[in-house]
């Protein structure tokens, strides 16, 4: 019925008093108090004679009467390792001789009874320690307080190691099984221990699948938060970010973010977790010893920073090395024609040799910084090892710590600095992600050059005449513009077409149409509106536009035709196919108008490619066709 404070004083008061024993037996074994003890009852009971046993007396004052089985025999004195009392031994000196070896080799033992720290008690007879708690009436009350005292402030843990000992010998002298007690012990805490492993196996299991949808759906999101961005892109904001950087942000950055999702729900809550639990059954074993610990905490801490100050500029770059090598690849591969037209393969191929070099160069010393991370935390692990041992070693020899707890205090060391190993490992990673995030940032939080009116204006029927209004622009950054005050107006049911030498803003002027690019002053007018006040989803279902470079997606002829009006049907197709003068090509394929379509539309040649994609704009019967 005793609290769990209460049962630890008891505890500790039961350990203290056994340990207390076992000092006064060392001690006395040393001095002969015992021997002159058993000689002073010896020699009580031949003058007393025969009688009943000894009434208990207080410690200290000289008992009546001696306990049964102490009677003076020569026996039992020579039990006690006394002197016998015999006459023909007095004055004898083989008599002498042979009791002073008697006196001499019971110093710390009592027939046999070894109270030797380093042999035990596990073969102790206890009816002999019983015999001797009528002597201890008889020794000195200042020797058993001294021992008492020393037992007291000893901090050395013999006390609770005297105590567990004494408590199997009495279980052992009530016929208790103590192997049973044991052995029960083992199973009940080993199957806890293999139940908190197998919790830890479920546990594990779970996070790695959890962490892995979770890194994967924010690795789905943003890539179509991302795609979507782009989509919603003008050629403003083309401009601003290249193709190969808008590829790059979409698929490699985008891996960097799920990669560190993946991995930190994994470590950054359970090495955290392993660390402070560590540190603190670390402390409980021994905080003699904590100090090491802290010094490698202290040191491995030192050794991530150092190596992130040197990592962090390449990390920045990184992805921008990343970009130019597809920036590069790409080129090469969209102007194959053209770089072999020149014979410039070499030329593009030490292009490419420059890009992929920075890139491995530059990765390379990356990975070595952080490749050195594990072999400094190894290193690190193995001499915390060696401290601890020799500090420890010592700590056990002054008996202020047991092998066991030593043991023990490795174990959470070595959890302590896998824990920082894991940190680390996020440290390499945390780096490239937050660049990669940043970079995806930049293009979520681009501001819009072409927007939507709060309440945009609605067109209920679109007859298709296009205005232009003192119209001009001017490319951003430009220092001069590109078209100035133009004005004309294309009506419905007739053909207007615009000749010019090249690069006289022909393209241009046609891309502020469909709010490619907005105009800088004036207005275009759709049906009497400013386009500006439409829907973008509106003005550009107005419109059926064949791309001056014919774009045709992986797929069919019939998908890409449907591209526009996806329930188009098959008449509707065919009468497309064949007012763009496709049907004579088309036709000659077996599939016919389920023939395949490269992407790109690089299985059909270029005039093939303008017929498509003039078909495409026809199916989608808009008003305004540019």
């Amino acid at each position: 019925g005793l609290s769990e404070e209460e049962q630890e004083a008891v505890d500790a008061a039961y350990g203290k008093a056994s340990y207390a024993f076992l000092l006064y037996m060392q001690q006395a074994g040393k001095n002969g108090e015992l021997e002159e003890a058993a000689k002073k009852a010896a020699l009580m009971a031949q003058q007393q004679g025969p009688g009943p046993m000894l009434t208990e007396t207080p410690a200290g004052e000289i008992p009546q009467e001696l306990p049964s089985g102490m009677e003076s025999t020569p026996g039992e004195e020579q039990a006690f390792g006394t002197e016998s009392s015999s006459p023909d031994n007095e004055g004898s000196p083989a008599g002498g001789q042979e009791a002073g070896e008697q006196e001499e080799s019971s110093a710390g033992s009592m027939n046999g009874m070894s109270f030797d720290m380093e042999n035990g008690f596990d073969e102790m007879d206890m009816s002999k320690v019983y015999q001797l708690i009528p002597l201890l009436q008889l020794v000195p009350e200042e020797s058993l307080q001294a021992a008492r005292e020393n037992a007291a402030q000893n901090q050395s843990m013999m006390g609770g190691q005297v105590g567990v000992t004494f408590k199997k010998l009495f279980y052992q002298e009530l016929g208790m099984d103590v192997n049973q007690i044991q052995s029960d012990y083992i199973w009940k805490v080993g199957l806890k221990m293999l139940g908190v492993t197998l919790l830890g196996v479920l546990a594990t299991v779970l996070v790695g699948f959890f962490a892995a949808r979770v890194a994967s759906k924010i690795g789905k999101r943003l890539r179509h938060d991302l795609f979507s961005k782009v989509e919603s892109f003008s050629n403003a904001e083309f401009d601003k970010f290249s193709t190969a950087s808008l590829i790059t942000r979409t698929t490699n950055d985008v891996q960097q973010v799920q990669m560190l999702v993946t991995m930190g729900i994994r470590m950054v809550c359970y090495a955290p977790i392993m660390g402070i639990g560590g540190i603190i059954f670390a402390v409980g074993k021994s905080v003699s010893m904590s100090w090491i610990i802290a010094v490698a905490v202290v040191v491995m801490i030192g050794l991530i920073i150092v190596a992130l100050s040197v990592a962090m500029p390449k990390f920045k770059s990184l992805q921008k090395l990343i970009d130019r090598l597809n920036l590069v690849s790409r080129e090469n591969l969209s102007g194959m024609m053209v770089v072999r037209a020149f014979g410039n393969e070499e030329y593009e191929e030490k292009r490419f040799e420059a890009s992929n070099k920075n890139l491995a160069d530059t990765n390379r010393f990356v990975q070595r910084v952080m490749s050195a991370m594990m072999p400094s935390m190894m290193f690190i692990m193995n001499v915390v090892s060696v401290v601890i041992m020799w500090v420890g070693g010592h700590a056990i020899a002054e008996s202020t710590l047991q092998i066991g707890d030593m043991m023990a205090f490795i174990q959470y060391a070595m959890q302590i600095i896998s824990s920082f190993l894991m940190i680390a490992m996020m440290f390499v990673m945390v780096p490239r992600a937050s660049v990669s995030a940043v970079r995806i940032q930049e293009v979520l939080q681009t501001e819009l050059e072409i927007r939507d009116e709060p309440k945009p204006e609605v067109l209920k029927q679109v007859k298709g005449e296009v205005e232009f209004r003192d119209v001009s622009f001017r490319y951003g950054g430009a220092e001069s513009d590109v078209l100035e005050h133009i004005s004309f107006t294309a009506k419905p049911g007739e053909t207007t077409a615009f000749i010019g030498a090249t690069g006289s803003g022909k393209s241009t002027l046609i891309n502020l149409i469909p709010r490619f690019y907005d105009v800088t002053e004036g207005e275009i007018l759709l049906d009497g509106t400013d386009i500006r006040k439409l829907s973008q989803k509106q003005l550009r279902d107005s419109i059926g536009y064949v791309p001056q470079k014919g774009i045709l997606f992986s797929g069919t002829i019939a998908s890409n035709l449907r591209y526009g009006k996806e329930e188009a049907g098959e008449a509707e197709l065919q009468k497309a196919i064949e007012v763009a003068q496709a049907s004579d090509f088309v036709g000659e394929l077996e599939e016919g108008m389920e023939g395949p379509i490269a992407q790109g539309g690089t299985n059909v040649s270029g005039g093939q490619r303008q017929r498509l994609s003039i078909a495409r704009a026809l199916v989608r019967k808009a008003p305004v066709y540019i």
